[in-house]
């Protein structure tokens, strides 16, 4: 239990570490909300190796605590419900076993960003919001993907590290 925590602890830190460098990246396509997800790669590893509730936890503290650090009470707002909502989708497809990495990965951007198009219509109290939603969309098909692909590469080298837990 205690590696599990250990390797919990490390994940939750390079979540948090890979949310400041996606601040950081100068990526500009005219469209907001577009990002990398380059954290939700933590997360689903966590997923995949230390379990639901580790990875969970990972999603949340990242999320607060880059919220608190880089982006305020409406980022953290934007990105609790991407977060959440894209973790429920992440859990239950991964449960039925029928998606790989991959799969689940680009239903992770996708959902996230719906997630977080619903709280800002929510919060700005204006639908029209909603017209961002198919770049939105397929934004977080290709960087879900993307993920999807780097997380599936690092899953058996991750593993045999993580072969005590």
């Amino acid at each position: 239990m205690a590696n599990k925590i250990s390797f919990c602890s490390i994940f939750a830190a390079l979540a948090l570490i890979f949310s400041y460098i996606e601040r950081m990246l100068p990526l500009d396509v005219g469209i907001p909300g577009v990002k990398l997800g380059l954290a939700n790669l933590i997360v689903i590893l966590a997923l995949y190796t230390l379990g639901a509730k580790f990875a969970f936890g990972i999603n949340v503290f990242r999320i607060f605590a880059g919220g608190m650090l880089f982006s305020g009470v409406f980022g953290m707002a934007y990105s609790m419900a991407g977060g959440l909502l894209s973790f429920l989708v992440m859990y239950l497809l991964k449960r039925t076993g029928w998606f790989s990495i991959v799969g689940v990965s680009m239903a992770v951007g996708v959902f996230h960003n719906i997630g977080q198009i619903l709280m800002a219509s929510v919060i700005i109290a204006n639908v029209k919001i909603m017209l961002y939603m198919p770049a939105l969309i397929i934004s977080g098909m290709i960087t879900g993907i993307l993920i999807g692909i780097l997380g599936h590469y690092l899953m058996k080298p991750l593993k045999k590290i993580m072969i005590s837990v």
